[in-house]
């Protein structure tokens, strides 16, 4: 049986606690959430609030870490991010799923007295 103490030796070393740090700070002013490093499931948590989070500063500081800490690869398994419950896109796919502006449908609508062209 292994204790929580020794699933989390990697935190001893003082550049992945400054890691981890930086992501609980940007965690707590993005969601108003106080992660502690006591907490049972803090590896969860920290994976979840990146794949959430719109910040680049806290995905960096994730996927730092995860590339240091090899345990907390299986944290984070590819799952869509997420903002707020809802799927953001990524770019690349962005760009794969935009039609050409000549194929797609128009319709006519009047805005402030004039007639205009919007996509369908």
């Amino acid at each position: 049986m292994t204790t929580l103490a020794a699933e989390r030796s990697w935190l001893l070393d003082r550049g992945l606690l400054k890691l981890v740090h930086q992501c609980r700070r940007l965690i707590l002013a993005e969601f108003g959430v106080k992660l502690h490093l006591t907490d049972n499931d803090l590896e969860d948590q920290l994976a979840s609030y990146a794949r959430q989070s719109r910040s680049s500063h806290l995905n960096n500081a994730w996927e730092e870490l995860k590339k240091q800490v090899p345990d907390l690869a299986k944290q984070d398994d590819d799952k869509p991010r997420n903002y707020r419950g809802q799927e953001l896109a990524e770019p690349a796919a962005a760009a794969k799923k935009e039609e050409p502006a000549s194929s797609s449908k128009t319709r006519t609508i009047t805005y402030r007295g004039r007639k205009m062209e919007v996509p369908a």
